[in-house]
């Protein structure tokens, strides 16, 4: 089979496809035929060496976390899911034509692949920082870096929790940003006074990383209340930093549920082959378009 591989860390030309053999799900797991699979900025994060302790690496290592396909073996213990299904959720090597999957969720009916693998890792973030900022229905929620993949799952999530939401985002996603139903403002200078006359903050999330943490702890009245997924230095300003997963399973059916109830969806702004993986990883990191990009297997 073909998969997407790095012997060393470094830049988007580490990456390469090569010939591998087939992974076997072991008790406890499924594998699958890959027929998409999710980008996500951790991907790129792993590949340039970064320190993540959620998901240690040993080179040679393959690429990527979460997928969507066919289920083609089922391992040991494993109940409840069987050959031939449909299913998203997160694996590892994800990034080639057959993985193996440790959690799993059927997808829903009218979801296609390519729209599957990208909910995954996306969903449990969104879920695990408003969790953890604490944010209550009748509340405002500040968003920072609003239009990618995670602030358009928290805004929906948001919104079907009865959360109020203000999202920063560049000028040409301010329209997407609303069409999530947050309140949108853009980043740059001047923004803390434009969030100001927008109303009272009560939490806030940096999901960009964008150096802004002393001026979200100004607008909540408290480091307690800001939680970054993109900024490790924001303890230093007496914030959280949230790099520790937590449960995929969880997430994969709190998504189903939201997907099913036409409460959630995140467009794909770009797919790309398995060969375009490094282009993939570089648009990625750039940013600044809204949705999710996949790899089409």
């Amino acid at each position: 089979m073909k998969k997407v591989s790095l012997a060393e860390f470094g830049g988007p030309d580490v990456l390469q496809l090569v010939d591998a053999e087939e992974p076997h799900a072991g008790p406890g797991h499924i594998r699958i035929a890959v027929r998409a699979a999710g980008v996500n900025p951790v991907d790129w994060r792993i590949r340039e060496g970064q320190v993540l302790g959620a998901h240690p690496v040993e080179l040679p290592s393959g690429v990527g976390l979460d997928a969507a396909g066919v289920v083609d073996e089922v391992g040991e213990g494993v109940v409840g899911v069987e050959v031939g299904d449909r299913v998203f959720g997160e694996g590892s090597s994800t990034y080639a034509e057959t993985a193996v999957l440790s959690a799993w969720a059927r997808m829903p009916a009218g979801l296609s692949f390519e729209e599957a693998a990208g909910y995954p890792s996306v969903m449990e973030t969104a879920l695990r920082v408003l969790r953890e900022v604490g944010v209550r229905p009748g509340q405002t929620l500040l968003v920072s870096g609003a239009s990618g993949g995670i602030g358009s799952a928290v805004l929906q999530i948001a919104r079907d929790r009865g959360i109020t939401v203000i999202g920063t985002a560049g000028a040409a996603n301010q329209e997407y940003l609303r069409s999530l139903g947050a309140v949108a403002t853009t980043y740059g200078e001047g923004w803390v006074e434009r969030v100001r006359r927008l109303g009272d903050v009560d939490t806030a999330l940096d999901l960009a990383g964008s150096g802004i943490i002393r001026e979200l702890v100004e607008l909540t009245g408290s480091p307690e209340k800001v939680v970054s997924i993109a900024d490790p230095g924001a303890p230093e300003f007496g914030a959280r930093f949230s790099g520790a997963a937590g449960s995929m399973p969880a997430a994969l059916a709190e998504t189903v549920d939201l997907i099913s109830r036409g409460r959630l969806h995140i467009p794909v702004e770009k797919s790309y082959s398995l060969a375009e993986a490094a282009a993939a990883h570089v648009d990625s990191r750039a940013g600044h378009t809204p949705g999710r990009r996949v790899l089409i297997i």
